[in-house]
């Protein structure tokens, strides 16, 4: 029987050993994006022979498909007859391609695929948003123009123990601005980014703020997901300061993703205003997910 519990801020080590070597290059597979919605999403998680396994959701339950060193054929046979045990249905969720294949060779013809849209990452070459360069990127340039114009004493910081409340001050009047409160996905997020400033130090995240005027106008946080890719969690920028999401965009690369080869922007969650927004900034591909869903013989 798996002894899955609820995940904890001492599993980072033993998550990152497995995740950062054997996870399959998405935003699951990353400790402070589980971590920090672990409320929301119910997280569960163990290590089961030598491999990673994560449960979301007690009351509809699924999994992610686990990584590791160990025998993942060994690991999802026990994940199936845990669900038969507690007689649910076995779902794996945000497979990547490679997931799916193997999964399907392991059990062909046993697993049922849904592709899932809205839970794919957006990819984007480090250097592309570090210049944005190009026609297709003018827009965002001539914004950063005009912040730039508007605010000649504007400035970037790394958020540190000094500034870090001001940062989470800024936060909460950009949630009270954006009617969090009254916006289920917003007001999950906001829970999330709540748990992301209480353990900022501890999950050893990277933080960056842009200062205008002298008061905080947007700030970014993020991680390592894999030695390739650098995984941007939150993002936050107040709506009348022209050209501060893009600033903050492009400045947060520069100082924190410059050593990688693609930046992961998370996925959209089905929110078209931002889908929008993410393909604007032109990504380098936008991962294919799929839910698998156990249909036995």
């Amino acid at each position: 029987m798996l002894q899955l519990r609820e995940i904890k801020i001492e599993d980072k080590e033993w998550f990152d050993s497995l995740a950062v070597q054997y996870g399959y290059g998405t935003l699951e597979y990353n400790f402070t994006t589980a971590f920090i919605w672990r409320k929301i999403f119910n997280t569960k998680v163990c290590q089961v022979d030598g491999c990673l396994v994560c449960m979301s959701d007690t009351k509809k339950p699924s999994f992610l498909y686990p990584c590791g060193d160990g025998d993942k054929k060994i690991v999802i046979d026990k994940i199936i007859s845990y669900c038969a045990d507690k007689e649910i249905a076995v779902v794996f969720h945000s497979l990547s391609e490679k997931a799916r294949e193997e999964l399907e060779n392991m059990y062909p013809g046993k697993f049922e695929f849904t592709e899932d849209r809205d839970a794919g990452d957006y990819i984007y070459e480090t250097q592309s948003l570090m210049t944005l360069s190009g026609k297709k990127l003018s827009a965002k340039r001539n914004h950063i123009n005009r912040f730039e114009e508007n605010y000649p004493d504007w400035k970037y910081e790394p958020i540190t123990k000094e500034n870090i409340d001001e940062v989470y001050q800024m936060n909460l009047k950009w949630c009270e601005e954006s009617d969090c409160q009254n916006d289920k996905g917003l007001r999950d997020e906001a829970c999330a980014v709540r748990q992301a400033f209480k353990h900022f130090f501890e999950l050893k995240l990277d933080g960056g703020l842009i200062r205008a005027g002298g008061r905080v106008v947007a700030f970014s946080m993020g991680d390592k997901l894999n030695d390739d890719i650098y995984l941007v969690h939150i993002e936050k920028a107040f709506a009348d300061i022209n050209g501060a999401y893009p600033m903050i965009n492009k400045q947060f690369v520069i100082n924190n993703a410059s050593n990688y080869k693609y930046v992961d922007r998370e996925d959209d969650a089905g929110v078209e205003g931002l889908r929008r927004a993410k393909l604007s900034y032109r990504p380098y591909a936008v991962v294919k997910k799929y839910r698998a869903r156990y249909i036995g013989d």
